[in-house]
């Protein structure tokens, strides 16, 4: 079998097991965030944090729990690495500097998991699973709450109420995430992934059977039940610094299938989940068939680009092998790499620095794009119904018509709102990479020079703005400037957008429905869709595309 059939039918496995898991889970999940009883240990948390999940919260008190909860995520998160050197299972690791503390607290607690360090030489065990692990299940947890609020927006009216977000935190992380992330645990150890809590071991590097004389250190870890959550929560920070490349994370061909299943899986069924709350199973069908046709045609150009190869070597190997695992495959490191970028994981199963030119501009546009299709658990569904939004907005200029989603009108003030949202990720984006090219010490930080180093950057800040998490690999990151940097990028790119999208919210859950007219844009139809698309295109590419064009589609033409 041919490394380009074998990366189609891998891709069409996929497609179909989402398929399979679509309905039941988007229904379930449509049942957990409407139901109005509460399980016995939610009970116990409720009382453990003085919440009562019955009161009903306006978007301003939504907001100020989602913040609440997150400020004290990064103080408890900080702390921790900050005491790490005297906590039992540390491995014998020192405590973690401040400025890489601050980074990487704000990294997991705002579903990026970007780390700028070496996570089997800096973190002990009890960090790696009472700190990063907790925080890959409560930041999932808080996206999806937000985005069930956006969606209570919609289904309801003449009420400003959007729902209670320790109720819904809690049943996000009880009834889906946890159960999920067992499950894959399971599997994953099941297929060769390690867990367990032992100390360094060094052994010997071989080759072909024969002594290279030399050694390495590796150190075990709940591998296997951080890599479920690490994917299911669209989190990706790895315990190892290859992270999902690495065998003790993704061990074959088939973890590694699963692996990018479960981190489409919640993002793509939210969508059934949301056409189920709205009342209209096709309109949760539109925005599933958006965003399937912008993974599809990534996936599509990104096969391209790395089986287009030339010359007798790359021939040899069936296509660009550098930076990819053999066990692994260009066509299945293409589907990783779209979809990890595509929606907010950052998981990696090959360097993304050593694609072709072409290929490292799809990953970096497709975080560009607000990944939004299928996005992370929650923020790909609320990104895409404000782009919906403006689409909408759109389509009524056309025809001179006030325009209306869901039986809801859009005006000046839904509009502002999201105008805010699309403009917020951007302006950070190409501010923070912009100054790090300008000021003369931040440049140092970069591997290559020309158009593949001002990817680096670029890609850096795409990444941490919107809480990606992946890299480059040849940015050294580790600096007091790029630690505090794509610090800030990745506290105001997570919770800015947070604050429209919940206004946003309250505003149209207090306005009366709008009856369906004859003149009334039907968004469940396939017209929508492809308006739709053609919206996130055209609006990214305007946004993106001279720094696109000095950085990776120039290295693209060039080669």
């Amino acid at each position: 079998m041919g490394p380009v059939l074998a990366g189609v039918l891998q891709l069409i496995a996929l497609i179909a097991a989402l398929a399979l898991a679509y309905v039941p889970l988007g229904d379930y999940m449509a049942r957990v965030y409407s139901s109005d009883k509460h399980l016995r240990v939610e009970k116990w948390i409720y009382k453990g944090i003085g919440a009562d999940p019955n009161t009903e919260m306006r978007w301003p008190a939504y907001l100020r729990g989602v913040l609440a909860f997150s400020v004290v995520g990064v103080l408890f998160l900080y702390l921790l690495q900050r005491i790490q050197g005297i906590l039992p299972g540390s491995l014998g690791f020192s405590s973690v500097d401040p400025a890489q503390s601050f980074n990487t607290a704000v990294s997991f607690v705002t579903n990026t998991n970007w780390q700028s360090y070496y996570g089997e030489q800096t973190m002990g065990h009890v960090v790696q699973t009472a700190g990063l692990a907790v925080q890959n299940f409560v930041s999932a947890a808080v996206g999806i709450a937000v985005a069930v609020a956006l969606v209570r927006g919609f289904a309801r009216s003449r009420t400003g109420e959007l729902g209670n977000f320790w109720a819904d935190l809690v049943r996000g992380v009880i009834r889906i995430l946890v159960p999920l992330s067992v499950v894959a645990a399971l599997v994953l150890v099941a297929c060769g992934a390690i867990q367990n809590f032992s100390g360094i071991h060094e052994v010997g590097q071989f080759f072909n059977g024969h002594s290279m004389g030399g050694h390495q250190q590796w150190n075990g870890g709940a591998v296997a039940s951080q890599e479920a959550i690490k994917e299911v929560g669209t989190n990706g920070g790895g315990y190892f610094n290859a992270n999902s490349a690495h065998p003790f994370e993704n061990p074959t061909p088939f973890t590694n299938l699963f692996e990018i299943f479960l981190l489409l899986v919640i993002p793509f069924a939210l969508t059934r989940t949301f056409g189920v709350m709205v009342g209209s199973i096709k309109q949760g069908y539109a925005i599933l068939a958006t965003m399937a046709t912008i993974w599809v045609g990534f996936v599509a150009l990104m096969m391209w680009t790395e089986f287009a190869h030339h010359g007798a070597a790359l021939q040899a190997a069936g296509g660009a092998m550098e930076g990819k695992e053999t066990r692994i495959g260009v066509g299945a490191s293409s589907i990783f790499a779209v979809s990890t970028t595509l929606t907010s994981t950052g998981a990696v199963d090959s360097f993304h620095s050593s694609f072709t030119g072409l290929g490292g501009g799809i990953t970096i546009l497709g975080m560009q794009l607000g990944e939004i299709a299928p996005g992370g658990t929650g923020s790909g569904l609320y990104g895409m119904l404000i782009m919906a939004v403006i689409a909408v907005f759109i389509a009524g200029l056309m025809v001179g018509r006030t325009p209306e989603y869901l039986g809801k009108k859009i005006g000046t003030r839904e509009m502002k709102l999201a105008a805010c949202y699309i403009l917020i990720t951007p302006a950070l984006v190409l501010i923070f990479a912009a100054a790090s090219m300008a000021l003369p010490t931040p440049p140092h930080s970069m591997l290559n020079s020309g158009a593949h180093g001002f990817s680096e950057v670029l890609y850096a800040f795409t990444s941490a703005a919107n809480n990606n998490g992946s890299a480059f690999a040849g940015l050294n990151a580790n600096t007091d400037w790029f630690n505090t940097m794509t610090g800030l990028a990745m506290v105001l790119g997570r919770f800015l957008p947070m604050v429209f999208v919940l206004a946003l919210a309250g505003s149209l859950a207090e306005q009366k429905p709008v009856p369906v007219t004859a003149g009334t844009l039907r968004t469940e139809k396939p017209l929508f869709t492809g308006l739709l698309v053609g919206a996130i295109l055209i609006i990214t590419g305007l946004t993106y595309f001279p720094a696109l064009a000095l950085g990776p589609l120039a290295e693209g033409l060039a080669s």
